[in-house]
C-alpha cells in the first residue's frame, strides 16, 4: 500500500493511534519500550486498520516529565534507540500504509538543553533571551502564577538573582516566543523532522506559547488567564504554518490547554492558516467538581453531553477537532466512564462508538482497543508520574488529606493509570518486556491482552477495527452536522449526524441499567439499517422504540 502525498486532507477520514513508547513494547530486557519494539508491532496496527501513529516524544531528554522535557531536539533518546531505528520505523510504517506524527514540545525545553545551560547564570549569554527571566518583586517571586504541577511557576537562578518561568516542572523552562530567534529555531527543528519523512506534528500545549508581557499577579486564579490563548499566539502559529507546515504538507494537531471554542475555530480554521485540528480537554473535566481535579468524584453525564454538543456544533463548518477519550495524561476511559468489571467489554465498545461516530479525527490510545483498565495501585511507591507524586505530597503532607483517600484519588485521576505497560499476552510482564518494567503492569493482564483479543472475533479490538472502517465508508461521519437527540436523558447519550445523502444515529447507554428512547419522527425507520452494535443479537429491522441494554450501543444508518 502506498501513501498518496496528493491527498492533503487524508486525516479527515483517518484514525490515529497514539503510542507512548516507554510503555508500548520493549525489544530487549531493559524494562522500557523502544522504537524497535514499535516496529515489531506494526503488523498488529495494520490489522487494526489505523492510518497514522502519533509518537509521544522520543528525543534526548532527562525524562523528568517522561520526554516532555527535551534536551536535544535533533537526537533520539538512547533509551528508545538510534536515529537509524527511527528512520527504519518511518520506512517500515510507510510500507504498511501508516504515517508517522511526531510530538513536538516548543513551549518549553529541559533545563539540561544547551540553550538553557548557556543562559543559566549568565545574563550576557546569547541564549539568555531564549527564556523568560524576571527580577524579584519585594524579594519574592515575580508574581503569584502557579506551576501546573504544583508550587510557584518561578525558579531562582541564584547566580544572577533572577527567576525563570516554568509553567510545568522546574526542569521545564518556558521559551520566550517574543524572541524571533526562538521562532526560527523552532522552524528549523520541525523542518529537520519533516525532511526525515515525518507526516505531521502534535504540538504540546501550543496555546501557552504567548504570555502577557506585563506578567501581572492573578487575583482570581493561578495565572493561566494571562498565558492561555495569549496575545500573539495566532500570529505565531500563522508564521510557523506558512514557513514550515504548509511547505511540507504536514498535518498538525494542537494540544489546547484550558482553551475556548472561539480560539479553536481560529486555530483549526478550514483555511489551514494555523493548524489542521485541535485537542481540547473540556469533556475530560466532567469528573472535576468545581474544577477540582484532585478529588474522587463521579462524572457529570449531562454536562458531558452538553460539552460534546458545544464543540461538535461549534466546529462544524468552521474548524476540525480531534476525538479522544484517552491519552498518556488521562485515566483509562473504561474505568472512568464505563464499567471495568462486569461490563468491561460492552462499555469499552460503547465508548468507542460514542466517540468515533462524531465529526473529527479519532485518536486511539494504546491499549484502548483491547479495553485496558486503570491498574488500581495500592501504594504511592508504585507511582512514577511527577505530577502524581508532587500532588500526593501536597495533599497529604500539607493539605491534611489522609493517605488512604489520596490513594483512591490517584487510582481515579493519576496519569500513570494510562502509562502502565501495554498488555500483549498472558506471559510474564504481559509480554511487554523480558525485564522488570519501569512501571508495574496492571494485574488483569492474563485476561486482558492483545493476543487474546486478536483471537476473539467478538473482542473490543475487532469492534474498533469496524469503527475505523466505517469512517472511510460512510460519508456522513465526516461531513454531517450534529444534533443531540436527548440532552436531558439521564442514561442515554444519543446524537444524529445528517448530510444531504445520509442520516446516522448513534445510541449509547452509559449505565448498567436498561434504558428506553424513541427515535425522532423525522427518521424513517422503514428505510434504516443497523450498521453496528455491541450485542450480538440486534434485530433485523429498526424500530421506533429503542430499548438499550446495559452499556449498549447501536449505530443506525438511513440513506436519504
Amino acid at each position: 500500500m502506498t501513501l498518496s502525498t496528493q491527498d492533503q486532507n487524508w486525516w479527515k477520514t483517518a484514525s490515529i493511534y497514539q503510542i507512548y513508547p516507554k510503555s508500548f513494547c520493549d525489544s530487549s530486557d531493559k524494562g522500557t519500550g523502544d522504537i524497535q519494539g514499535i516496529i515489531s508491532k506494526l503488523d498488529y496496527l495494520k490489522l487494526l486498520g489505523i492510518d497514522a501513529i502519533w509518537l509521544t516524544p522520543v528525543y534526548q531528554s532527562p525524562m523528568i516529565d517522561n520526554g516532555y522535557d527535551i534536551s536535544d531536539y535533533y537526537a533520539i533518546n538512547p533509551d528508545f534507540g538510534t536515529m537509524q531505528d527511527f528512520e527504519q520505523l518511518v520506512a517500515e510504517a510507510r510500507q504498511r500504509g501508516i504515517r508517522i506524527i511526531m510530538d513536538i514540545v516548543v513551549n518549553h525545553t529541559s533545563t539540561e538543553h544547551a540553550w538553557f545551560q548557556s543562559a543559566l547564570g549568565d545574563k550576557n549569554s546569547p541564549y539568555r533571551d531564549y527564556y523568560i527571566w524576571k527580577d524579584p518583586v519585594d524579594d519574592e517571586v515575580p508574581n503569584n502564577w502557579q506551576s501546573k504541577f504544583g508550587g510557584s511557576a518561578w525558579e531562582l537562578d541564584a547566580k544572577t538573582g533572577q527567576y525563570y518561568l516554568h509553567l510545568f516542572a522546574k526542569e521545564q523552562a518556558d521559551l520566550n516566543w517574543e524572541n524571533p530567534q526562538v521562532r526560527q529555531a523552532v522552524k528549523d527543528v520541525i523542518s529537520f523532522w519533516a525532511e526525515k519523512g515525518v507526516d505531521g506534528f502534535r504540538l504540546d500545549v501550543i496555546n501557552l506559547i504567548s504570555k502577557q508581557q506585563d506578567f501581572p499577579n492573578d487575583d482570581l486564579g493561578d495565572g493561566r488567564r494571562f498565558y492561555t490563548d495569549g496575545p500573539r499566539v495566532h500570529e505565531y502559529l500563522q508564521e510557523i504554518s506558512a514557513a514550515v507546515f504548509r511547505k511540507y504538507g504536514s498535518v498538525t494537531v494542537g494540544e489546547m490547554s484550558s482553551t475556548s471554542l472561539a480560539h479553536c475555530q481560529q486555530y483549526s480554521s478550514l483555511d489551514s492558516k494555523e493548524l489542521s485540528m485541535v485537542f481540547n480537554f473540556h469533556h475530560l473535566k466532567v469528573d472535576y467538581p468545581n474544577g477540582e481535579k484532585w478529588t474522587n468524584a463521579p462524572f457529570d453525564f449531562i454536562q458531558l453531553k452538553e460539552i460534546f454538543n458545544h464543540w461538535q456544533t461549534g466546529l462544524n463548518g468552521k474548524g476540525w477537532g480531534a476525538l479522544f477519550w484517552c491519552n498518556h495524561d488521562q485515566p483509562r476511559v473504561v474505568s472512568r466512564f464505563g464499567d471495568d468489571k462486569a461490563y468491561r467489554v460492552e462499555s469499552a465498545k460503547m465508548l468507542g462508538a460514542a466517540i468515533h461516530m462524531m465529526q473529527g479525527t479519532p485518536y486511539i490510545y494504546q491499549g484502548e482497543e483491547i479495553g485496558m483498565t486503570n491498574p488500581s495501585y495500592s501504594s504511592i511507591s508504585q507511582y512514577r508520574d511527577v505530577e502524581s507524586i508532587n500532588m500526593y505530597d501536597i495533599m497529604v503532607n500539607h493539605n491534611g488529606v489522609c493517605a488512604e483517600n489520596m490513594m483512591a484519588i490517584l487510582a481515579q485521576k493519576s496519569r500513570d493509570n494510562s502509562r502502565t505497560p501495554m498488555q500483549w499476552n498472558d506471559e510474564k510482564y504481559a509480554g511487554f518486556s523480558q525485564g522488570r518494567p519501569w512501571l508495574e503492569v496492571a494485574g488483569n493482564y492474563r485476561d486482558i491482552n492483545a493476543a487474546k483479543a486478536v483471537d476473539d472475533s467478538s473482542s473490543v479490538f475487532y469492534f474498533y477495527q469496524k469503527l475505523i472502517a466505517l469512517r472511510k465508508d460512510i460519508e456522513v461521519i465526516t461531513s454531517g452536522n450534529y444534533q443531540d437527540l436527548y440532552p436531558q436523558h439521564e442514561q442515554i447519550f444519543a446524537y444524529q449526524r445528517h448530510s444531504e445523502k445520509q442520516t446516522l444515529i448513534c445510541l449509547n447507554n452509559f449505565y448498567a441499567a436498561e434504558a428506553n428512547c424513541i427515535l425522532p419522527d423525522t427518521f424513517d425507520v422503514t428505510k434504516a439499517q443497523y450498521l453496528l452494535g455491541n450485542y450480538e443479537d440486534l434485530a433485523e429491522e429498526v424500530s421506533v422504540n429503542q430499548v438499550l441494554r446495559p452499556y449498549e450501543t447501536r449505530i443506525i444508518l438511513l440513506e436519504n
